[in-house]
């Protein structure tokens, strides 16, 4: 009796059961989905070592995480209260000095070079590491230790913890353009690790900035610059890399190879197509004149500018961080379908438009208008960050678009050169007229006239804007003389897959 009841209460309620399972499935892949979504990066670190080389991925994580990202934003910070409070400079000066710290990055098609062609015991890749980490602890450890130093000794040493950061990205990005070729389905996730390592990186850097010059002073604080170097150098002898072995019979090859380069490289910037759009990116960012350490002398104030404090400082550069990763997603989204002079014309004027809310925060109309400074400065640093992202990333793809097949890692390497040396000719172009309106470490009353001068630069940039080529930007346009291949292979590079080579070898 009892199992007829059962059966018929199944036969008149057939959703009761039916409808149990998938709520306790549903329940089960709830909590499972949060983590699931905390493992993933985990599982996307493990696919990417299994098939390439556990340290290559390791020496990606060092260079870009705690070499660019971490050591790049707190050198900002640090080394501006450096000046500022121990060597008592005036902001005019450190603008000049802050675009010396250029130098070596403007040198980086010799750094490449020497990595590409220059074998060291047959090594040409781990040699350049244990070089730019023995450059930088030193520097680094000279300028935190060393009491009543020398100006133009501190500079030097701050120039050599750059330079120290700028051999060993240009050493690791050799390492992930081999694997790109090797691995072509696994050049988009090297970018995004590379990507995701910066900026987790230097948003550790602006947040702990702050608290350590707090705490420690700034002199001391500079003493973790010597962090990023001391990897680099353990990661030299602990990256994988096959030896050559005819390193003797190279030696010839590796002469005529840089004389094909040298050729190959002048005959492609003289054409028209390539040395306009190139002469465009250094004017856009050479005209755009750097006014930063009057703003940071003018932020930390008490009297003249609105006296934030040290951790607030490195908050404001945290936010400047979040806003360029917010950049870098509207332009992946939404804007890179569009031609590039449209692109940049457009983009040029949102950052010229930008501009306008430095002038108003210091004019302090932000206070007329009810707008306390904490909550402008945000503003402000998230809008000049994305604009200047949106702007920044086009430039990047048309200097890839560039590039002709065969040479392109040496020419990119030179068109980052033109870059940085753009951005030298800002930093110093800044502290000129810093010093012009005689702004000072406690005069400001000229300040926003040099930013008035600075935003009137920037819509000056937009008359340029036909140097640009009217091309979607997956458009090739290279002539045909020179989009062929025209370089003799390069000697195979290490770090591959294991999984190839060991295929390869059997």
């Amino acid at each position: 009796m009892s199992t007829s009841n059962d059966q018929q209460d199944q036969q008149h309620y057939p959703l009761k059961t039916s409808c149990i399972a998938p709520e306790a499935e549903k329940a089960t892949t709830t909590a499972k989905y949060p983590l699931s979504i905390l493992l993933e990066p985990f599982e996307w670190l493990r696919m990417l070592s299994s098939q390439l080389n556990t340290s290559f991925i390791v020496g990606v994580i060092l260079v870009y995480g705690v070499g660019q990202g971490f050591s790049g934003s707190f050198f900002k910070v640090v080394a501006d209260y450096y000046w500022k409070d121990v060597q008592k400079v005036q902001p005019s000066v450190v603008q000049f000095y802050v675009g010396l710290y250029f130098i070596p990055w403007i040198m980086k098609p010799i750094w490449g070079l020497l990595t590409d062609t220059f074998p060291v015991r047959g090594y040409r890749r781990r040699p350049y590491f244990v070089i730019a980490g023995v450059i930088g602890l030193f520097s680094g450890l000279v300028i935190a230790l060393k009491t009543y130093l020398a100006a133009v000794v501190a500079l030097i040493c701050l120039i050599g913890v750059s330079a120290s950061l700028a051999i060993g990205d240009v050493t690791i990005d050799a390492c992930i353009a081999r694997n790109s070729i090797e691995v072509r389905s696994l050049a988009p996730h090297l970018q995004t690790l590379c990507g995701f390592c910066t900026s987790v990186g230097a948003l550790f850097g602006y947040c702990t900035s702050g608290f350590f010059v707090h705490h420690l002073g700034p002199q001391r604080s500079l003493g973790l610059l010597a962090l990023a170097p001391a990897l680099m150098l353990v990661l030299g002898f602990v990256i994988y890399e096959p030896r050559t072995s005819s390193f003797h019979y190279e030696k010839t090859q590796t002469v005529e190879k840089m004389c094909m380069t040298m050729k190959s490289l002048y005959k492609t910037i003289t054409y028209p197509q390539v040395w306009k759009p190139s002469l465009y990116i250094f004017l856009s960012l050479a005209l755009s004149i750097s006014t930063h350490e009057g703003h940071f002398y003018w932020y930390t104030d008490p009297k003249a500018g609105p006296a934030f404090s040290q951790e607030f400082v490195g908050m404001i550069y945290a936010i400047g961080a979040v806003a360029s990763i917010i950049g870098v997603l509207i332009y992946h989204k939404s804007l890179k379908d569009y031609p590039f002079r449209s692109l940049l014309f457009y983009a040029q004027l949102l950052y010229a438009i930008s501009g306008i809310l430095d002038l108003l925060f210091v004019l302090r109309w932000n206070l007329i208008l009810g707008i306390p400074d904490y909550f402008f400065v945000v503003i402000e640093e998230g809008a000049t960050r994305i604009s200047s992202k949106i702007r920044f990333m086009p430039m990047i793809v048309l200097s890839t678009q560039l590039c002709p097949l065969g040479i392109e890692g040496t020419f990119f390497a030179l068109l980052m050169c033109i870059d940085s040396l753009g951005v030298l000719v800002s930093r110093m172009g800044g502290g000129v007229v810093l010093h012009l309106f005689h702004v000072t470490r406690t005069d400001f009353t000229n300040l926003w006239m040099a930013v008035l001068l600075r935003n009137m630069l920037r819509f000056a940039t937009l008359s340029l804007i036909f140097l640009v080529p009217k091309i979607d930007q997956t458009e090739g346009f290279l002539p045909s003389e020179i989009s062929g291949k025209h370089v003799t292979d390069v000697e195979s590079q290490e770090l591959v897959p294991m999984k190839e080579k060991n295929s390869s070898l059997d």
